[in-house]
């Protein structure tokens, strides 16, 4: 390797069109490689490269910026300085795997939260190079970078990567209940749910981190004094379990200037829920996964009459937990099933209304979540303290003319503006029904068993949020009735043969 640093890449800042093309090339390149064996392999290898890469640039501006800044990563370890030089084939392997990686697992950091160096560390404590071919992995160093993270866009720019690879790993993503959240949707119920500078924002399955990045984001435009941006520094917390979303995540805080995350590499289920009670945050903004399953370890953390395997429903209750201490609020994104489960799911919700006030349910369109699952999904708007006496339903309509959301026609944030204006601010003063809006009392959904899988009675039927057991009950009459028809057709038609 080369000492000294080689100049900074003058690339100009990366648009969404040629962050797309650069990794379409890049996934070109490692196809040829005999190391990597389908999708699985190729996103690892290519996020803690690109990881690397945008660490550089990161610390390379705080260096200009701030001469007293020491960088986390020193020397030949820089991206600068070994993705630069011209070293390739079998040289650049073994300064890979036997220098540089071990190097990044090393680091040690002062142990507080936020040190970047502990952050290495942790992230690549399972990180290891696949590539077999020292001059695949050359042109591969050299497309990344061409990528520049200079520019803090809404392009998002890792978790664009994430997801377009995901979207070739469709039937893994399935499997395991990840569907990334649109960044629509992210910004309006940060909106919506509104967090403050001196409160702390948790995001129990942060995946990528965009509900923690825009969450940090609305703090900060909200913060007036250095005492308030020091805050909002210190108020984001995140648990995942994976360490492929972790790392994209750690990337994307590094990004958008978030210095001092409280992160956690683990199971967020993964503790006694009285543990939970007793660290308390102020707002939850999530979407955890659908259609996931826990183990029996995990479900005994839950008190005996509230265990069940379905993730969603452990998530939501270690909300609950999360928010009693502090008194905090939460928006939260579940799938049609959490509205109607009865059994261990009524008892959740029973819970949910006695020590929160479920104020909003917002119901989705199909599409909301392509091309991972056309799963109808709501989102749950709640808050500590007594149940207000009724529950407000809002259906989010479809574009005119459109059936449904597609990966070219995704949902955009300006739809929610109906939403927002009738949603009456942190108040929710003077909300009215509307063709889009209606309220439920809590008296009649207690009654019901906590059916939360109402129709809009101001709306034509849709069959989208019509609960399963009365579509099948429906669908079984009219096939009836048809058959009735089709039995006299045919009694007909002999009669009139004779």
């Amino acid at each position: 390797m080369t000492p000294p640093r080689a100049k900074k890449s003058t690339t100009p800042p990366t648009t969404r069109a040629r962050l797309q093309s650069v990794i379409k090339e890049s996934r070109n390149i490692m196809r040829k490689d005999a190391g990597l064996n389908g999708e699985l392999d190729r996103l690892p290898q290519l996020s803690w490269l690109l990881f690397l890469r945008a660490l550089d640039e990161v610390e390379e501006e705080r260096e200009i910026n701030d001469p007293t800044y020491t960088p986390a990563v020193l020397g030949n370890y820089r991206w600068s300085v070994w993705a630069r030089d011209d070293t390739t084939g079998e040289p650049l392997l073994t300064f890979v795997n036997e220098q540089l990686l071990p190097y990044l697992r090393e680091l040690r950091g002062s142990g507080r939260p936020g040190d970047p160096r502990d952050t290495i560390s942790a992230i690549f404590g399972n990180v290891s190079n696949r590539m077999l071919s020292g001059f695949l992995l050359k042109d591969l160093v050299t497309q990344l970078d061409s990528v520049d993270f200079a520019s803090q866009d809404d392009v998002h720019t890792m978790a664009l990567l994430y997801e377009s690879m995901l979207k070739e790993m469709r039937d893994a993503a399935g499997d395991s209940g990840e569907f990334y959240t649109p960044r629509p949707l992210v910004r309006f119920m940060t909106q919506m749910v509104d967090p403050r500078p001196g409160e702390v924002v948790m995001d129990p399955a942060m995946g990528t981190g965009g509900f923690l990045v825009e969450s940090f984001e609305h703090m900060m435009a909200l913060a007036r004094t250095a005492q308030q941006r020091e805050k909002v520094q210190h108020g984001i917390r995140g648990t995942e379990k994976k360490s492929m979303p972790l790392l994209l995540a750690q990337m994307n805080f590094l990004l958008h200037g978030i210095d001092h995350p409280a992160v956690a590499h683990a199971n967020a289920l993964a503790n006694p829920i009285a543990d939970m009670r007793r660290d308390g945050v102020d707002v939850v903004l999530t979407n955890p996964p659908f259609g996931g399953e826990e183990e029996k370890g995990i479900q005994e953390h839950f008190p005996a009459g509230m265990r069940t395997a379905e993730t969603v429903w452990l998530f939501l209750q270690a909300v609950m937990a999360r928010l009693g201490k502090r008194k905090g609020r939460c928006g939260i994104v579940v799938p049609n099933s959490v509205l109607f489960d009865q059994g261990v799911g009524a008892r959740i919700k029973g819970e949910l209304m006695a020590k929160f006030n479920l104020h909003t349910v917002l119901r989705l369109p199909n599409g909301v979540f392509a091309p991972y699952t056309p799963i109808p999904s709501n989102v749950l708007f709640f808050e500590h303290g007594p149940q207000d006496e009724q529950v407000w339903f809002y259906e989010h309509p479809l574009p005119e003319g459109r059936k449904n959301y597609t990966k070219t026609k995704p949902l955009a944030f300006g739809e929610f503006a109906a939403c927002a204006d009738w949603w009456g601010g942190r108040t929710r003063d003077g909300r009215v029904e509307t063709e889009q809006a209606w309220a439920v009392s809590a008296d009649s959904i207690r009654e019901s068993g906590y059916n939360l899988d109402l129709r809009n009675p101001n709306r034509p039927d849709d069959l989208s949020h019509r609960p399963p057991a009365e579509l099948i009950t429906e669908l079984i009459e009219t096939e009836t009735e048809m058959l009735g028809l089709l039995t006299q057709l045919e009694r007909e038609i002999k009669a009139f043969a004779v």
